[in-house]
């Protein structure tokens, strides 16, 4: 008899692993993900990335408001009798009833080397904390968030340049090669998951537009690390006369002065430790994104004024 497999995901990140499972012959008998949302003028319905692949794939999908204390979805997994369900940042918590639902568990495909960054944002949280390394783990889901044994980790260099999407997408292309191989030996009896160090746990809490504010007195890396463990969402971001100008790109600078001070007419921004940055693409609140020199044509952000922190 074929093997049934549940797939649970909501994001661009989890696209390419339902992709690789389908495309290499994986029986996907349904897929779960979140509804779709109202963008935030409230004018259109906005589809998850993984509604979408379902639809063009021909995938059945489903899509509750919530699982929790939702006998429907209970009775429903309940009666499918899968083998396995694939959890690939759904966007819910799984309650703990429905883990017992397939014969092979639930396991969860999640972008960090755990039991660091356990959470919502652990690639983003990766890069602002300057790691030097990330990557995916694969773990058995239990009950507390992402503290389920672990069967296999998967590590990649996190180099000064690199961004949040970027690496997201480096992890999520790796996962989808990986998971073929997981998902057989889960059917063969040949994994083992280990117990995490829960000692070590650190948490990814979920990003807050508000993080995104630059403070000038953090020094070159810690500000780049902002930017790009921001891009591209929320963003990072600076006010100048009552405007937000969003960072895209910058690299670290030569020059030196006063916290907060344009030192050229390139926008290179002094910052803490008697460092600067130097500012490669930005966004005017409203506008589109520019390269630096464009910008620097018809902006009133000129060498030897200062932008503050507030």
């Amino acid at each position: 008899m074929p093997k049934k497999i549940i797939f649970m995901g909501t994001p661009i990140f989890a696209v390419p692993i339902l992709k690789s499972l389908y495309q290499n012959g994986y029986p996907i008998s349904v897929v779960y993900t979140q509804p779709p949302q109202k963008s935030h003028r409230g004018q259109k319905i906005n589809k998850s990335p993984i509604q979408g692949i379902s639809e063009t794939l021909n995938l059945d999908f489903r899509a509750p408001e919530n699982l929790k204390d939702n006998d429907e979805e209970y009775q429903f997994i309940k009666n499918l009798n899968a083998d396995l369900a694939i959890v690939v940042a759904y966007g819910q918590i799984i309650p703990k009833p429905f883990l017992d639902l397939t014969k092979k568990g639930f396991i969860n495909i999640h972008g960090s080397i755990l039991p660091k960054w356990r959470g919502a944002a652990p690639i983003q949280r990766s890069i602002m904390n300057l790691d030097s390394e990330t990557g995916i783990s694969i773990m058995k889901l239990v009950e507390e968030l992402d503290s389920g044994p672990v069967s296999n980790t998967y590590k990649i260099k996190l180099n000064q340049n690199d961004n949040a999407e970027e690496i997201s997408e480096k992890l999520s292309l790796l996962a989808a090669e990986k998971i073929l191989d997981i998902v057989d030996d889960i059917f063969e009896n040949k994994v083992k998951f280990k117990d995490q160090d829960h000692s070590k746990a650190t948490y990814a809490k979920k990003i807050l537009k508000t993080e995104g504010q630059i403070n000038w007195s953090d020094n070159a890396l810690t500000t780049i690390g902002k930017i790009n463990g921001l891009f591209p969402s929320p963003g990072a971001f600076f006010n100048f006369n009552g405007e937000r100008y969003k960072i895209l790109k910058a690299q670290i600078g030569n020059g030196k002065g006063k916290v907060g001070e344009v030192l050229t007419d390139k926008l290179e921004i002094a910052c803490g430790g008697n460092q600067s940055i130097k500012i490669i693409e930005i966004q005017r609140q409203g506008k589109r994104s520019q390269k630096i020199d464009e910008f620097m044509l018809g902006s009133q952000i000129k060498k030897g004024l200062v932008v503050s922190n507030a």
